[in-house]
């Protein structure tokens, strides 16, 4: 799932607006080990990358779900090294999906600061296509904050646009019906046995502490099951095809 990654070019400055937080915000993530430190260029200024801004987005979505920094710390850590922007933005996605809706109203100016690039008509119909931005009749943009980076980035891919639409289903089919089972499984292996007594303080703050963290764990799993089943299969298909060619 990695992709080559992108020279560094945005400084500081730039960085904390493109994620919508302060300049102090992002020094302060830097000092406690959640950014990696950025490249250092001429005059010995900082340059940020896009793996930096999913990074972000990334450490800003685990405490909207109620995450102790020291909690995202550990949390980060135990993520695959080599995840790239694509990655972070995929797995942001994935745990924004199991919060409420996470749209904010705004102008083609503010989507297009938002997206960190111009947007043309066929970008704005894709992206409403994917489900990231509606469109209301007064030209103002309903934006999927969760899900804007991801939909940009898709926009460079070099797939049919159709051909995203037919992967995004496949994906929501076989998400939902992980976590229909994952549900099943915590109702009755977890949350059953716990109700079947009368308990005590700790014990209820113990599963409220594990409802809070279930879920992007939960996330941090599949996305790394994930990865590395889509290597193991993109790896087979290759070689069956290689073992097919002509003159095999």
């Amino acid at each position: 799932m990695t992709t080559q990654a992108q020279e560094p070019t945005l400084t500081v400055d730039e960085l904390a607006a493109r994620a919508g937080v302060t300049v102090r915000t992002v020094r302060f993530y830097s000092t406690r080990g959640l950014l990696p430190p950025p490249a250092i260029g001429p005059r010995r200024v900082g340059h940020y990358g896009p793996e930096h801004l999913s990074r972000l987005a990334l450490i800003e979505e685990l405490q909207h779900q109620g995450m102790t920094l020291s909690a995202i710390e550990r949390y980060l850590d135990a993520l695959p090294a080599d995840l790239s922007a694509h990655d972070l933005a995929i797995h942001r996605a994935l745990i924004t999906a199991w919060v409420p809706d996470a749209s904010e109203q705004t102008s083609r100016a503010e989507l297009e600061a938002r997206a960190g690039r111009g947007l043309s008509e066929d970008d704005v119909r894709r992206l409403t296509a994917m489900n990231v931005l509606t469109t209301d009749r007064h030209g103002e943009y309903r934006v999927d904050l969760g899900l804007l980076r991801l939909g940009v980035a898709l926009l460079d891919v070099p797939i049919s646009h159709e051909t995203i639409l037919t992967a995004r289903n496949v994906l929501l089919e076989h998400a939902r019906a992980a976590a229909q089972e994952l549900t099943r499984l915590f109702r009755d292996e977890v949350w059953g046995p716990f109700t079947r007594e009368e308990p005590d303080a700790a014990q209820v703050e113990a599963m409220k502490s594990l409802s809070a963290h279930m879920q992007p764990l939960v996330v941090q799993a599949l996305v790394t099951a994930f990865q590395r089943s889509l290597r193991q299969e993109l790896r087979a298909a290759f070689d069956a095809e290689e073992g097919s060619g002509p003159g095999r």
